[in-house]
């Protein structure tokens, strides 16, 4: 077991005493099962306390398109009627899967749908029927597994407790996962994300039909592996990007980039006419056109809060080239 560079933390009480539980007598857990806990155990999980985590006040760790008001569920309801049509939206049951516990995009909005309901990060998943599934930033808060090269072989990042202190540490690897690439300059590291597929295969395994819309940020697996030598995995506190992951442990986000081949995939295995990924400048411009045109109609001669809005959802220098959207349509005959 070899040592990584050192990484400050300041873990609780709590978080050692939970730490040492789960880590048992070696006292070294994988990076994925460190973020699990750190996200979501239900003592110290980071999803777990009752706290504002999104947001644009101080007392926030960062904000999403949620942030800027009912727009953005207003949009993504035009997006529904455009790409399911209206009869069909009204049949529907929108789910938001990782709603915040006082959230959900559809709730000050004048939806088109049959219903709108709202699970929490970490919940159970239970659905069946006629669909609009969606999600804001869900898969990127999935446990990743972090692979670093090291003399023409790869290694697996973990974490170990010594001292009250948490460090990062190197585990040998006698059979690395097949995905990884063969060959890799010397200390590239690789963040997989496999966990934010396997979440999507369970919400896809389940008997429901209708439309999927994921807004979250990505990149393919040739870019994971080649153009991220330091990896994707970021934290976030107090508005604050870093790269100290050990550092507040049950008190910071944790979030890394998903790979988009790998939940286009798991679409298409499960019957979905497509899965098309898109900026989401590119998907409110293509199936929300009305009501931009509206939008920007309407407050042209002010910059409005509404304006502000629309600019921080679309313009490629905010959110609008930052975040993609991952949507398909899967029909009752292809479950």
């Amino acid at each position: 077991m070899g040592s990584s560079s050192h990484q400050s933390s300041h873990p609780s009480t709590d978080f050692l005493r939970r730490f040492h539980a789960v880590a048992g007598r070696d006292g070294v857990l994988p990076f994925a099962r460190f973020m699990e806990m750190a996200l979501y155990d239900q003592e110290v999980g980071y999803y777990r306390r009752n706290r504002k985590r999104v947001g644009r006040t101080p007392d926030a760790d960062f904000y999403t398109a949620t942030s800027v008001g009912s727009l953005f569920g207003e949009l993504i309801s035009e997006c529904c009627r455009n790409l399911l049509g209206k009869k069909t939206c009204a049949e529907s049951t929108f789910v938001e899967i990782g709603a915040e516990p006082d959230g959900g995009i559809m709730r000050d909005v004048a939806h088109p749908f049959a219903d709108h309901q709202t699970i929490q990060i970490g919940d159970p998943i239970s659905l069946s029927g006629q669909c609009v599934v969606f999600s804001n930033e869900l898969f990127d808060a999935q446990p990743c597994r972090r692979f670093v090269r090291r003399q023409s072989a790869w290694t697996e990042l973990a974490v170990a407790c010594e001292h009250d202190q948490l460090r990062e540490v190197e585990l040998p690897l006698d059979r690395p996962p097949t995905y990884l690439p063969a060959n890799a300059p010397d200390g590239y590291v690789v963040d997989a994300p496999r966990a934010a597929a396997d979440l999507l295969q369970e919400i896809l395994s389940q008997p429901w039909q209708g439309l999927l819309l994921a807004c979250d940020y990505g990149k393919t697996w040739t870019e994971i592996c080649t153009a991220c030598p330091k990896g994707t995995m970021r934290a976030y506190r107090n508005h604050q990007q870093s790269n100290d992951l050990l550092a507040w442990p049950g008190e910071q986000d944790l979030t890394c980039h998903i790979c988009w081949d790998w939940l286009q995939a798991a679409m298409q295995s499960a019957g979905f006419e497509s899965a098309l990924v898109e900026s989401q400048e590119t998907f409110f411009v293509r199936h929300a056109a009305p009501l931009l045109e509206a939008t920007m109609k309407s407050e042209a001669s002010r910059l409005s809060t509404r304006k502000m809005a629309l600019m921080q959802l679309i313009h490629p220098a905010y959110l609008g080239q930052k975040f993609q959207v991952l949507h398909g349509l899967r029909r009752a005959k292809d479950i």
